[in-house]
Formats: C-alpha cells, sequence, structure tokens
C-alpha cells in the first residue's frame, strides 16, 4: 500500500514527530487541523490546513472543523467501488491513506475534578467521527488512535495488509467505547450499558481461578480512588483471587469506624475483630479461626506499624492491605518479601458503585448493599446493653460478607465462628458453632451473639443455638413462621432482634 495522504489531528503529540519523519520522506502529503497544523508547522513539516479540504472554516472556537461531507467522503470512500469515484471526483475529493487522531483528553479532565462547563468542553466529537468512519473502511486506509501503535505501524507500512488494518480499526472501536462510556459516567449515567467497555486494563493477570482461565484486571478509567490506585509495596504479582479477596477484606474492614482486622479466605470473611487498639484487633481477628487463616488476604484500616507487622509476620499470608504502613513496619514485613503489601491511601473513603455480575448473554446489575440504623430494629425480649449493640452492629456487617446462607458468631467485638455458603440456614449454624467450639471452647456463651443474613424459616436454627447457650440473636425477620420462630426464641429465652433487611450475598 502506498501511504500518500494522510489526516491529522491529535490533543496527545506523543511521538507524531518521529511517526511522520520517514513518512513524509517518502512523499506522505499531511492534511491537518488547528493547533496539530500549527505544532507540525513549528516543528518544519509542510501542511495543508483541514478547511482547504473542505472549503469551510473552522467555526464556534473550533467545535465544528472535521464534521463535512467531504472529510467523510475522503475517509469512506471505497476504491473498488466506481460509484463511489465518480463521486469524489464530482466533488473534487481525494482519498486518506493514513489517519492519525486522538482525542481531547476527557479522562484527565474528569480526573482533575473540572467542573461540569469544562468537561463538556473536552467531550470530543469530530475525533470520534473521523477515527470511526476510518475504521470501517480499514480495507482502504490505516487508522492510527493511539501513539503506542505508532512504532508497529512503521515497521510494518511497507508490507500492509488488510488483517493489520483490521487490527487497528478493532482498537479504534474499542478505544471509543471506552470513551464514550466515561463521558456517560462522569454525566452520571449508571446503567448496565457502560460495563461492555466501560473499562481499562490495568494489566493482564497470569490466569483467572484457576491456571487454565485466562483473566485481566481493569478499572473505570475516571477512577482515582479504587484498588488500582494502591500501591504495591511488596512480594509477589497479585493474581485474580488475591483482587477478588482484597476487595471482599476492604469492603468489610471499611465499615468499622474503630480500628478493626479482616481476614479473608476464598472470598468468605474467616476473622474479623475491632478494637480500640489495632494491635488488639489484629490479635483476635488472627486467632478467631487460625486454621482458616492460614494463606488469607487480611485487611486493616488504621496505619501498620511494627507492632502489628510482627503479630501479621507470625502466620502464613499472601496479602496485606492498609491505608499506610509505618518505616519500622516495612523493615519488619521485609523477612516475607513474597508477602504482597498494599497500601491503599484512599480505601477508607472509597465509595462503591453498582455490582456487576455476569450470566449468560448478559450481565445484572445492583446497587451496594446497605444497612438500616440500629434505631429502627424491634427487640423482641430484653434490650441490649451499649456493649451488645455494638457487637450486634458488627455482626450484621460480617454477616453480611459472607455468602449466604451465612451465620456469624460474634463476641466482645471479633467473630468466634462462621458459617457460610451452606443451601441450608441449619447447616450454616451447624458449622458455625463447630468452629466456636473448636476454636473457642472455654468462651463465655452468654458473651456471643448469632446474626444470620437472613430470617430462619422455622424454629430448628434457634433452638440448636440455644442449646449451646446463645441467648442473643440477630435476623431480619420476615419468614411466614416468623411467630412460630419468635415463640421458640421466647419459650427458651432468647433474645431477638429484628432488622427488617436481609443480607444475601451469593
Amino acid at each position: 500500500m502506498n501511504w500518500h495522504r494522510a489526516l491529522i489531528s491529535v490533543s496527545d503529540k506523543t511521538g507524531l514527530v518521529e511517526l511522520l519523519t520517514p513518512l513524509v520522506r517518502e512523499g506522505l502529503q499531511i492534511i491537518s487541523t488547528g493547533g496539530t497544523a500549527k505544532f507540525l508547522r513549528d516543528k518544519g513539516f509542510a501542511v495543508q490546513d483541514v478547511s482547504e479540504v473542505t472549503g469551510f472554516p473552522e467555526v464556534m472556537d473550533g467545535r465544528v472543523k472535521t464534521l463535512h461531507p467531504n472529510v467523510h467522503m475522503a475517509l469512506l470512500g471505497r476504491r473498488d467501488v466506481a460509484e463511489h469515484q465518480q463521486t469524489m471526483s464530482r466533488f473534487g475529493v481525494q482519498s486518506f491513506d493514513l489517519v492519525v487522531v486522538n482525542l481531547y483528553p476527557f479522562e484527565e479532565a474528569a480526573r482533575s475534578k473540572a467542573s461540569m462547563p469544562e468537561l463538556i468542553e473536552k467531550i470530543d466529537i469530530g475525533g470520534p467521527s473521523m477515527l470511526r468512519s476510518a475504521a470501517k473502511n480499514h480495507a482502504q486506509l490505516a487508522v492510527l488512535c493511539d501513539p503506542a501503535d505508532y512504532q508497529w505501524f512503521l515497521d510494518n507500512r511497507l508490507d500492509w495488509t488488510e488483517a493489520k488494518g483490521r487490527q487497528l480499526a478493532a482498537k479504534v472501536y474499542a478505544h471509543t467505547s471506552v470513551y464514550d462510556a466515561l463521558i456517560a459516567r462522569e454525566l452520571g449515567y449508571e446503567g448496565p450499558a457502560l460495563h461492555p467497555g466501560g473499562g481499562k486494563l490495568v494489566q493482564s493477570l497470569r490466569y483467572g481461578e484457576n491456571p487454565h482461565q485466562a483473566a485481566g484486571w481493569y478499572r473505570w478509567p475516571s477512577d482515582t480512588q479504587g484498588l488500582a490506585g494502591a500501591r504495591i509495596l511488596q512480594g509477589k504479582e497479585l493474581s485474580y483471587n488475591n483482587l477478588l479477596d482484597l476487595d471482599a477484606a476492604v469492603a468489610l474492614v471499611k465499615e468499622f469506624t474503630s480500628p478493626g482486622v479482616v481476614a479473608v479466605k476464598h472470598n468468605n470473611p474467616c476473622g474479623a475483630a475491632v478494637a480500640d487498639r489495632l494491635i488488639d484487633a489484629a490479635n483476635a481477628a488472627l486467632t478467631a479461626d487460625p486454621v482458616s487463616v492460614f494463606g488469607g488476604i487480611v485487611a486493616l484500616n488504621r496505619e501498620v506499624t511494627a507492632a502489628e507487622a510482627e503479630k501479621l509476620n507470625a502466620v502464613f499470608l499472601e496479602c496485606v492491605v492498609a491505608p499506610s504502613f509505618s518505616e519500622e513496619a516495612l523493615g519488619v514485613f521485609t523477612k516475607k518479601k513474597n508477602l504482597r503489601l498494599l497500601a491503599w491511601p484512599e480505601m477508607m473513603n472509597f465509595r462503591r458503585g453498582a455490582d456487576l455480575r455476569s450470566i449468560a448473554g448478559g450481565f445484572l446489575v445492583q446497587s451496594p448493599d446497605r444497612f438500616r440504623a440500629a434505631s429502627e430494629w424491634k427487640f423482641e425480649g430484653e434490650k441490649p446493653d451499649e456493649s451488645r449493640l455494638r457487637d450486634l452492629v458488627f455482626g450484621e456487617r460480617v454477616g453480611a460478607a459472607l455468602k449466604s446462607n451465612a451465620i456469624a458468631l460474634v463476641a466482645n467485638g471479633r467473630t468466634v465462628g462462621l458459617g457460610m455458603g451452606q443451601v441450608n440456614r441449619v447447616d450454616a449454624v451447624e458449622q458455625a458453632l463447630k468452629r466456636m467450639k473448636d476454636h473457642h471452647p472455654q468462651i463465655d456463651r452468654n458473651s456471643v451473639s448469632l446474626i444470620s443474613d437472613a430470617f430462619f424459616p422455622f424454629p430448628d436454627s434457634v433452638e440448636l443455638a440455644a442449646r449451646e447457650g446463645i441467648r442473643w440473636i440477630l435476623q431480619p425477620g420476615g419468614s411466614i413462621k416468623d411467630e412460630d420462630v419468635l415463640a421458640a426464641a421466647k419459650r427458651l429465652g432468647v433474645n431477638m432482634v429484628l432488622t427488617g433487611e436481609r443480607h444475601f450475598r451469593h
């Protein structure tokens, strides 16, 4: 393919001189717009203004310059269709062989918290139009939307094929899709249509949940506070499973206003605690289930000091994430060079958006989970004192983070037995009780509260808990058997707290 005429209009001028220098030497003619034309002339290139092609000046502060039939005929006209060539000849239009366009920096404007009028002015109209037209006609020309592709194009220009043009065209449509999705998000749209093209690759991952599954990590383009903003201070490359567990651990620990620590294994909390001191919360969370925490992920909601680092180093862990780490703590962690450490300064301020889940042929979207204030709860039996109420609030957060059916046993600001992922509720109760008896056999059962993520369909779970000395249960209520369940609780001396809000997690 011969490279005779190029349309150039870029905001990011990185690598442009290096791209065009050999092409101009080989006879390339440059047609360009506004600031790009001035930049190229200043670099010594001969440039024809696009207004000479259109016969129409740039107007409205540059809002209208390439939105013209002469430009798009030159982009879309097929050389192998006689009628196209006749039409172009009648209007004096020549085809483009190369199109180099990148878009107004809307993403940077969004990141800089620009005002809405400023953001509106950064919405590129002509650029995406040129890119999409050129990409549609990729059999006739080459289109470059990313400076990272310039050298690849130069290396391949003398042996050009339609397949190479298609590769660049596909990137254009992915690029404009992300661009439009970002604009939609910044203008306030949160609907499902953003998901397919709305992410930007952070990194390709070694594999997914299993070694035979390919995987990648993406972020929303305007995101500045999410997990992609965390700094990896040491350790091996993050895996797909690490990222899932880190997200789950942080989602729970950020619910706590007191110093808190959460350990997660296979996307389920296996230990959680709050305390007046972070070191005490760390000790309680790590010993909540000392078997399950092995190989887990731990999140802390305060800066990690040497004291917590020593405690964490005593356990085999995959990752530790916190807002920050003291220099002394980092020195302690050097003993575990494979341990992944992530400093995420914004983790406690990050607000989660909609939850997205893929299904066959599409995906589901839901708003984030929420919790009713304790002042809205109903109490059947005694009202809890301040200490018990703190445990119930803490336990409800933990229970909501477990996979359903879920039961959390908590005492004095820590988990002492967790049951999750069971297909019936009584099995989840049995699992939680077994773990409590295995790991905390001496615990005062009167101090323990049981939290259920959903209602009890029958009294059997309440009866089982009561046999083990549990006297406080929190659940949403809402079963057609509520009267039977509440009657059983009253008969057995169990105080029942009804929140009115279920917290399934699948």
